[in-house]
């Protein structure tokens, strides 16, 4: 608590927010609450850097990582999904990132947080006595994330910040004037393992070397994600946008695992024909001649693909219906 605020984290599991908590262990500043939305699409060094920073945590009497999901309540007649990538398979789309929105962002990071939240005891206090909740986010004192802390005041000044009236933001890094370099600096100092970036193996800000650098199965996923989403693009080539001369790559990451012969030719047109497996299951489902949610389908024909069963994908309960659990079970 801070003047009588809850004090939560926004834990991404990156430099800058393992920064964060590693800056308010040295000051003695303890979080109320640490939380990570997790969209079910995280590479697989980030979601082994949980148990990691949960040690440290604990060493320190700092509360542990709370994980939240986005867990959708509706399908409509389609088979059940429950992580950001079943969500484009199933509409045969791309991340909104990938068409300059944010609303993958909002969906399926802010809004389980938020609702996570109104369900918390010291938030729900502070609420009830007209207090906000301090909220702190690693944006750290690189040009490119004063720019974002920027749009994020500009955004709560003209209340287009939704969620403005219920939390004050902090920024520690910039409050403590540490940078990119200086977080890493600081993680080693504290005997930890510089995580590495945190995002989804298929997001736009993929650089190169990190394609280049993903296990076959994931490669796999994004010729998957690419040509479920062909036939409905029209303005982008693919994940990374369109081609451009100065980022020396194509729009199309499907094109760049060719080109550098991440998979063989027969390997990517082989993958390019499961979207009409994909559909064919859609319809199987809308008659009742297939009954199991969509992680659980990819999981049992495309083992290669999708080795483990989903987590939020338990085939004995919703074997015969479209509900999903609870919020707080996905917690």
């Amino acid at each position: 608590m801070i003047d009588g605020r809850p004090l939560s984290v926004s834990y991404g599991l990156g430099v800058d927010s393992t920064a964060v908590l590693v800056g308010l262990v040295q000051r003695g500043i303890r979080p109320d609450l640490i939380m990570f939305a997790d969209v079910g699409a995280e590479k697989e060094s980030t979601y082994n850097y949980l148990p990691i920073i949960n040690a440290y945590l604990a060493a320190h009497d700092f509360p542990q990582v709370t994980v939240v999901r986005y867990v959708p309540k509706r399908f409509k007649h389609w088979p059940p999904y429950y992580t950001l990538e079943e969500n484009c398979l199933t509409n045969g789309t791309l991340p909104s990132i990938s068409f300059g929105f944010s609303s993958c962002s909002q969906k399926w990071k802010q809004a389980p947080q938020h609702k996570f939240m109104q369900q918390w005891e010291p938030a729900i206090d502070a609420w009830a006595h007209g207090k906000k909740v301090l909220k702190a986010i690693g944006y750290d004192c690189s040009s490119r994330d004063t720019q974002r802390r920027e749009k994020a005041d500009r955004l709560i000044t003209t209340y287009k910040d939704s969620n403005s009236e219920f939390y004050d933001y902090i920024y520690y890094l910039q409050v403590w004037g540490w940078d990119r370099d200086r977080c890493k600096l600081e993680i080693a100092a504290a005997g930890l393992p510089v995580p590495d970036k945190s995002s989804c193996f298929f997001r736009l800000a993929m650089k190169p070397d990190e394609v280049r650098a993903l296990p076959q199965d994931k490669l796999y996923r994004i010729v998957l994600m690419e040509a479920r989403a062909k036939p409905r693009l029209t303005k982008v080539e693919g994940l990374w946008r369109s081609s451009t001369k100065k980022n020396k790559k194509p729009g199309s990451m499907t094109e760049f695992i060719a080109n550098e012969g991440l998979l063989q030719k027969d390997e990517i047109e082989r993958i390019q024909e499961v979207p009409k497996q994909l559909i064919d299951f859609q319809r199987k489902y809308v008659v009742g001649s297939d009954h199991v949610p969509l992680g659980a389908f990819l999981h049992r024909e495309f083992p290669q693909m999708y080795p483990k069963l989903p987590d939020g994908t338990n085939v004995v309960e919703v074997l015969f219906e479209q509900t999903s659990f609870d919020f707080e079970e996905a917690a």
